[in-house]
Formats: C-alpha cells, structure tokens, sequence
C-alpha cells in the first residue's frame, strides 16, 4: 500500500534514515490515509534518541523529551518525532512510571491504544501492520492492541476514547473491549475532568453523536456524567415525547448542526427532567421548571468538567431559553422573547428548537415546526427593520439623562430600563427626541 506523505515529512523520515536511524510516520496520519482523510497531524516515531534527533535538525523544540518526543521545526510547522519506547509500570492509570527506550518498532506498537493507530509507514519498507489494523479498517471495528484490560488499565481514558473514535470513524467496538470497559468504567474516576472533556467534546461533535448511548451502557457515563445515566432511565409518558428522557436528548443530538455550543446545549437542555418529573392522576408525565433548573444544573455539570466560563454562560442561557415560546407570534411577543432570553441566543435557539422539535414524538410535529418557521420569519423582520431590543440599541443614554437633570446613580438605570420596556412594546418611540418627552412627562416620584 503506497501513502503519500507530506514532503515535510518524508524529509524528516530520509534523513533519519540516511543518518543510520529507522524512521516511520505512525499512528492516526497513517490510519487517516488509509481510510482516505486529511490527516491532522503527522507524528513519526524512530529509533533515533532525542539527542541525536537535535543533532539532525536545525530548530527543535524538547516539547516532551522525558517521554522521548523533540518536536522538529521546519518553516514554523511542527513535527513531533519520538523514540521508540516502552511504557513501565502505570500506577494511576494514567502515565508510566518510568518510559524505556528501544530499538524495536515493534515493541512501540505494542504500546499503543487501538490497532487501527498502531500502523506505521514509511516509502521504503511500506506499511506496517502487525495488528491487523487494515483488517479492522475494512471491518469498522475499534479494538486492542492486545489485550483490552491490559491498555484500559494503562491509561483508562482510552475507554472513553475508544468510543469517540467509533463516533468519528462510524465503527464500533469490538466485543473483548467493550466488555474490558464495562468491567474498568469506574477507573475513569481516575482521569481528570480536562481530559475527559477533551474526549466527550470530540465525541459530541462527530457525525455519530449517537454514541452517547454506548457511554451510557458501558458504565462511563455513570462515572463522568452521572445525570445523564439519570436521563437515560427517565420516563415520558407524554404524548409529546416517545422513548426516554436520554433517547430523546440523543435523537436531538443528530438533528443538530456539528458545532461545539449547540451540541453541548442539546446534550443538557433536558437534564433537569429527571429531578422536575411528575406524573398527573391520568398517568402523564410533566417536567414543569426544568429549563430553569436545567441552566442551573447546567452550569454545576459544566463547572465539574473544566469548561471555560464563557462557554458554560452561553450554553446556561440556551437551555434556559430551549422552551420558550412567544404566544401568539407578533412582533411585539417575539421583541419581547429577545429581550427575555438575550439577543445573543438568536439564531442559535431556532437550530436547538427545531433539534428538540424533531426529536419528539409525531403528536402535532407539523404544528410546532410551522410555529417556529413563523418565529423566524418574524425575528428576521424584526432584525432588518434593526428594531431596538436591548439597553445599547436604545437611542438615549445615561449622559442624555445627566443633561436633563437626573443625578448619577441608581435611578438612571431605572429610567433607562423604564424606556427600554415602552420601545419594546412601541418601537417607533426608539428616538431621542421622543424618549426625552415621554421622560419630561412620566410623573417623578
């Protein structure tokens, strides 16, 4: 099988090589080739020693050198090339106590996650395969190098992403390493919360969301995610809802565009209903409040898992928002929609509204997709006519009030407000010269 490497790399690769060393690109740039896609990154492994790979090279970088990696410089592009090594003892699940190095590409490989990344390749000795990773390329199947229990005990993150590779590539696990993962799940309580959420983002935005299912039947998600455990064993008797709380929220994923905020927003936009369910006299489920306690929970889950704060208030305010609708639809009903839940969810809302939606029993579907359609439409309106909806579109400021006589204070954001809510209702007021006179005529207390 011929790859065609990138020249950088095959220059990198020939003079290792014509300096006495074996040299080899590895893992997911040869598997991403393999299977047609541009690889992200191109890693190489040799058996040169990171000494003697600084000698070779005019700009390197000792980017982890304790573990055998010099990251080559060439034209401001990064390669990292690493020794072949063999990892000691893990105590903590998480690193080797000591890393060895050696002069066998095979015993590299060994040391490598799955075998569909423990390929390597070079133009003069071809692709090497001692796992039958092609093998599994061609079958769709996550599986072990070697024997599952022995790397998930290594490095326990590597359950959690074995899943997101099957979510990126369409495959799935194979049945030694599934069952590996529900014997270890609990050794996830190990990892930390960065490097699991580094997993769950990538999996979340891979064509196969769905995937979130086989984190729940493994185990994983009872360590890392305990509340959507919850979701998957909550019931909707509802006529609106078919399948459980979690199957809904997995459906919504798919109907969802492959961005990081609106992913995440689907994937907790319910998660309150466990905690909010409450079954009437005729046996049907509601889940009053739990927009409002879902941004909460939201925002404690979000904490847990590192997510920047950024992040964690804008998805807060989309599951706050993921219910809200304006009845009837006017232009006055949406401006004040906006302004209830932030202009910044828009247009984001109506690709979470319409996921939600779809992901939903049949029971008046068309109605609700028609009603959001008409939302739309009117929240374009409302955006070409550049209708005013917050304090910094309003056409007086607080300097406008200080020049009327209003003291600096308090009492200039109350009056700010005051007029924010008559342009809601009137928008054609939005002038300074109106507000001015609207103001001179109010009553002061």
């Amino acid at each position: 099988m011929k790859i065609r490497l990138p020249e950088k790399v095959s220059f990198i690769i020939e003079e290792l090589q014509q300096n006495g060393y074996d040299a080899y690109a590895v893992g997911g740039c040869v598997r991403d080739s393999v299977l047609g896609r541009e690889p992200q990154d191109w890693d190489i492994t040799t058996s040169a020693k990171p000494e003697q790979v600084k000698t070779l090279f005019g700009h390197t970088i000792d980017t982890g050198i304790q573990h055998g990696t010099v990251t080559v410089m060439l034209d401001r592009e990064g390669f990292e090339v690493t020794t072949y090594r063999i990892d000691g003892e893990y105590e903590d699940a998480r690193h080797p106590k000591d890393v060895f190095f050696t002069t066998s590409l095979l015993e590299d490989l060994m040391r490598r996650d799955f075998t569909i990344n423990a390929m390597a390749y070079n133009d003069k000795t071809g692709l090497v395969d001692a796992f039958d990773g092609l093998g599994d390329l061609d079958r769709g199947i996550v599986r072990c190098v070697g024997e599952p229990e022995d790397r998930f005990r290594e490095d326990a993150l590597r359950m959690l992403r074995a899943v997101r590779f099957a979510a990126q590539l369409g495959f799935h696990l194979d049945d030694a390493t599934r069952a590996a993962i529900v014997r270890l799940a609990p050794n996830l309580a190990k990892i930390s919360a960065e490097r699991i959420q580094a997993e769950l983002v990538k999996l979340l935005l891979s064509p196969h969301p769905e995937e979130m299912r086989t984190v729940y039947e493994t185990g994983m998600a009872d360590v890392f995610l305990p509340e959507f455990s919850a979701m998957m064993k909550t019931p909707q008797q509802n006529p609106h809802h078919c399948g459980t709380v979690g199957e809904h929220t997995i459906r919504s994923l798919c109907e969802v565009p492959s961005d990081r905020m609106l992913r995440l927003t689907m994937l907790f936009h319910d998660v309150a209903k466990p905690v909010c369910a409450k079954r009437d006299e005729k046996g049907i489920d509601h889940f009053h409040g739990h927009p409002q306690k879902g941004a909460e929970m939201t925002g404690q889950i979000m904490r847990r898992l590192k997510f920047d704060n950024d992040t964690i208030t804008r998805v807060k305010a989309l599951v706050r928002a993921h219910d809200d609708r304006p009845l009837p639809l006017s232009e006055r009903n949406v401006r004040r929609s906006i302004f209830r839940n932030g202009e910044a969810q828009y247009p984001a809302l109506f690709a979470i509204k319409r996921a939600d939606i779809l992901a939903q029993s049949d029971y008046l579907k068309k109605e609700k997709l028609e009603h959001l359609e008409e939302y739309e439409a009117v929240y374009r309106r409302i955006m070409e006519k550049k209708q005013c909806l917050s304090l910094k579109d309003l056409a007086v400021s607080g300097s406008d009030l200080i020049a009327e006589g209003v003291q600096p204070g308090r009492e200039i954001g109350r009056i700010l407000e005051s007029m924010l809510q008559e342009v809601l209702e009137h928008p054609e007021m939005n002038r300074k010269e109106v507000l001015l006179e609207w103001f001179r005529r109010v009553p002061k207390s």
